[in-house]
Formats: structure tokens, sequence, C-alpha cells
């Protein structure tokens, strides 16, 4: 019998020969060269950023011999989504001195900064958590940014949400003191801005986890995060308007790679119930388990969700156990029944509202058409209020006295931003990831593309009768699936340059696997794919059903046939 240890993938040497995530990045910070090496980009994803270089100009710098455009991504580590509106103020200028002047709201209630130098990179980080903000564990082979219900409601109930959230993200932190060291140390004093790291990691070691983990808290009337998605999904139990515990979901996960059939897109199991005195333990032991047994040779079957595939949940509940140091129950009947995405004006029960701001995409910017930072800008200084993010990409603005409605429509309006009210259900209803020109992973369009897709999609869903009907509609740049397009009524993934496999059958309510209707529809068809299944969806709709459901009672390829009899609008 071989005793050689298990081949270890390149990043996990990356890793365990970092120093607790340190390299060498320290020595190329203060490198002329305008980009970092191989390793350290793995590394600095820890810290929350990506090297990326701008694809749109690659044609033009192979023509003449430049050299890629560098920057740096930067995403911020915010949990729940609540950011203060000086914190919000300052992040918007940042972007404007140190980035490429917009900011991108992510799909897991976060920021990110595109266009930041390397030689920007220190003082970008720097000043994030002087704001009180950090951008440690944002992104990397760790526990990410833990997402929650955004909502602002005055009781036990969100309130106990958010303060598991904030347990979660201290306790799954990771202690590496070359965070510190690298971004809040002054290179040349020595003098340190921020204290705070450990010499060792007690929970991660030194080779972190095999692959990215994400956590997500929700409501069974409010999956608003899906729950589904997560590597870790706490669904609240409640009982006489207190959460009594928490359903634990477990092995969701979006990415797939179409060229190796052994990776799938999963939704999360539900494992067991645990009280909320359990729930950080809970959390830390199925990190472990993770951490020891998740598949480190292979990157593409490293999360979470093949090892419990592999497994079974039963094992992987009884590995739990035996790492938690007791038995669990199983969870209750209490399941996910309802979506809520908190835009428009909500109560928050203590006499004041919220106002559900839809931003497309989450790309916030100004332009003649519109002026998105100028309308936060303008909010966050006259209310000086809490901001929350949604898993929507879109922003919740807090504590707004009813006499103060109108003031804060006028600041937005006045600004050229269509109110949630002015959005059609369609548009609010979809989203997209970056993808082209900056993320690298990217096959085809999606931020830049999607907005002309719903432009076409408006009026025909009208004439059908359908604009107020409730699609998810979600696109990505290639099959990583960053915003979450397997589990949506219809998706658009990119496949090849161009052309996009087309998904049905998902839902509003995330617990359904959508499948592939068509593969490799050229760009150009696929407003009119679109149309010909709502077409379909119209003519020959059960009472009550949603699209996803009705995609999936008829199947693909009676789909197909519906869809090319059906009458276009």
């Amino acid at each position: 019998m071989s005793t050689d240890a298990p081949k270890l993938s390149p990043v996990e040497t990356i890793k365990e020969g970092s120093d607790y995530l340190k390299g060498t990045i320290g020595q190329e910070i203060a490198d002329s060269v305008d980009h970092f090496d191989k390793s350290n980009i793995q590394l600095l994803k820890f810290h929350g950023s990506y090297q990326q270089d701008d694809r749109d100009s690659r044609l033009t710098a192979k023509k003449t011999g430049a050299g890629k455009a560098y920057s740096m991504m930067v995403r911020l580590r915010i949990p729940g989504g609540r950011i203060q509106s000086d914190q919000m103020l300052s992040m918007l200028d940042l972007c404007e001195r140190l980035g490429n002047s917009t900011m991108k709201i992510t799909t897991r209630q976060t920021l990110q900064l595109h266009g930041i130098l390397k030689d920007d990179l220190r003082e970008t980080i720097c000043y994030i958590n002087k704001i009180a903000l950090s951008t440690l564990a944002a992104c990397g082979d760790v526990n990410r940014n833990v997402m929650c219900c955004p909502a602002k409601r005055i009781g036990s109930i969100h309130a106990d949400m958010e303060k598991l959230t904030d347990e979660l993200t201290e306790a799954l932190a990771p202690q590496t003191p070359a965070y510190h060291e690298l971004w809040l140390t002054d290179p040349e004093s020595g003098e340190k801005t921020l204290e705070g790291g450990g010499p060792i990691e007690p929970l991660y070691g030194p080779t972190y986890l095999p692959r990215k983990f994400k956590i997500g808290i929700a409501l069974p009337e409010d999956n608003c995060i899906d729950i589904y998605t997560q590597d870790l999904g706490y669904l609240a139990v409640v009982r006489d308007g207190a959460i009594i515990g928490y359903n634990v979901l477990v092995g969701g996960g979006m990415g797939t790679t179409p060229s190796a059939k052994k990776t799938f897109p999963a939704l999360a199991k539900r494992m067991a119930f645990v009280t909320p005195n359990q729930a950080v333990g809970i959390a830390q032991a199925i990190l472990k388990v993770q951490r020891d047994n998740g598949n480190r040779g292979d990157r593409k079957t490293a999360r979470m969700k093949y090892l419990i595939n592999d497994w079974g949940i039963e094992k992987f509940r009884a590995e739990v156990e035996k790492c938690f140091g007791e038995p669990l129950v199983d969870c209750t009947e209490d399941e996910v029944h309802g979506f809520d995405d908190h835009m428009g004006w909500q109560e928050q029960g203590d006499g004041k509202w919220s106002y559900g701001l839809n931003i497309e995409n989450g790309r916030l910017y100004d332009n003649e058409d519109q002026q998105l930072k100028a309308t936060l800008r303008a909010i966050c200084r006259e209310f000086e209020t809490e901001i929350r993010m949604t898993g929507h990409q879109s922003v919740i603005f807090t504590d707004i006295d009813g006499a103060d409605k109108d003031k804060l429509i006028s600041l937005i309006t006045q600004h050229q931003v269509p109110t949630t009210e002015q959005t059609s259900t369609v548009r609010r209803w979809s989203m997209s990831c970056v993808a082209l020109p900056t993320c690298g992973l990217a096959i085809t369009e999606s931020e830049r593309r999607l907005p002309s897709i719903i432009d076409g999609l408006e009026a025909p869903l009208s004439k059908l009768g359908l604009d107020k009907e409730r699609f998810t509609i979600r696109m990505t740049g290639c099959p990583n699936g960053c915003a979450r397009p397997y589990n949506a009524d219809l998706a658009l993934v990119g496949k090849a340059k161009g052309k996009y496999t087309l998904y049905a059958g998902g839902g509003w309510l995330g617990n359904r696997l959508a499948y592939v209707y068509k593969d490799l529809v050229p760009d150009d068809v696929v407003v009119d794919e679109i149309i010909a299944i709502f077409a379909a969806y119209k003519a020959n709709r059960e009472e009550g059903e949603s699209l996803g459901s009705f995609c999936t009672r008829v199947g693909k390829d009676d789909l197909a046939v519906l869809a090319t009899a059906a009458p276009r609008p």
C-alpha cells in the first residue's frame, strides 16, 4: 500500500509556503512592476483583492506591443450588508479618488471597487480599515461575507439574526498577523495604524480551507439571501415571536465547469436543528470537517458540496457531531415559503420607514442619464442613517420619518434615478455578475448586456399581461455562478464567445435548480428565445403557477414545442 501523501493542487502548495498568507506581497508592493506574481495573486484574495486587467484594451495593447492594463479589484467584508452613511460617503470618495469612479454592490451584500492601481492598493485597504470596515476574508479559501436578511425590523427576531451574523463573522475570521502587517503598518516607521491578528490560525490552520465558504441567515417567510446556495445556511425557527433555534442547511454552491462533468451546481441539504447557543460552535465544527476532508488535490471539486455528495448527508452529519462533541437533533418542519426583496416603502415597527431602491446590477455611477452616486451622497448627507445592501444588489435606506418620505423620493428623482415604483418588475428581479471587461473568468458579457435584454423584454411582457408577474432572471459571464443563476426562473450563463446557455425551471423561492433548456444560444436571439418562453407560459400555465414551476412541470422538450407554437406578442 502506498504511503505517499495525496498530491496537492498548486494553490495548496502556495498557501502552505505562504507564512500565513504573507508570501512576498510586501516586497512586491514596493516593486515598481505594475502587477503581482502568480503566487501572490492567490494570496491577495484572502486580503480582499483580485488582480485583473482591462480586457477591452488587450487587442490594442497587442498591436502596439504594450502590456496588459493591470489593476486590482478590492472587495469589502460587510456583515449583513449594514453600513453607516458616513462610511458609504467615504467609499464613494474612495472609488473616485483611487478607483475607476464606480462602485459595485455585490450579490453578497457588500461593496467592491475596480480599477485600483497596484501602487494604490496599500492606501486603499488602509483607508477602508480607518473608516471601521475591512477587506480581510472578503475573498479566498475562508468564510466570506456572512449574509443576513437586510430588512430593518424592531423586535428580537431580526436583532438575533443580526447578532448571529456578527458573531459568526468574528468567530470565523482569519487570525493571521499578515493582514495588519501588510496593510495597516507604515512601511517606513513600522508604526501600526490598527492592532489585530495573532501568531497562528487556531481554526483554519496554515493552509486554510480547500475552497471558499459562504454563510447566509434567512427566515422561512423571507429567503432574500438565497439560503439554498450557501455552503452553510441558518433558517430561523420562530415560535411565539422569538427565535428558538435554526435549521442548519449545508452544501449549497453555484459554481460549475461544463468541461468537467464531475462538477455541478448544488442546493443545500437540511442537516439538523441547533439552538442559538449552539449556532457558532456548529459553524466551527462544519468548517473543521471541510478543512480536514475537503479535496485539496483538485480545486474544481474542493467545495463542501462535493464532500457531502461523496459522503452523503448522514455521514457528514455524524462527522460534524463528532467534531462538535454532542449529538444533534433533526430539523423542524419549518421550510422556506417566501421571498421579499424589501424594495419600496416598508414599515420598521417603530413608527419609522425604510425605503428600498433598486440599483440595476448593483453598479453605482454618475452619467448624463442618471446619477446614482450623487443620489446616495444626497440621501446619506440629509438623513445620516444606516444603509443596508440586499442580496439582489440594491440598497435600503432606514429610519425615515413618515414626514420625510417625499423628501427622500425627491432626492432620488432630481438625480434622474428611477424610483422602485417606476422600475419594471422584470428589471427589479434581475441581476448579473460583473463579467467583461475586468473579470478574468468571463467568457461573455453580463452586466453590460443584461440591461438591454431587459429593455427588449419589457414591452412584450406588457402585451402578454405578464408585466406584474415576478420572475427571477439572472445572467453570468461564465459558469462560475456569481449571480446565482442555477436556481433562477430563467438564467443566461456564458458558454462561448457571444453565446449563452439558457436555463429554465428554477424559481424566486430559490429552492429548486433550473435545467439546461438550450445551449450555445447566440446573443442576438437571446431575447426572442426568452419571449417565446413567456408566450408559452401565458398560453399554457395553470392557475397560480409561477414561471419556474411551469417550466419544471412541462419539462425541456415540451417547453420547446410550446414555445414554438405559442403566439408571440
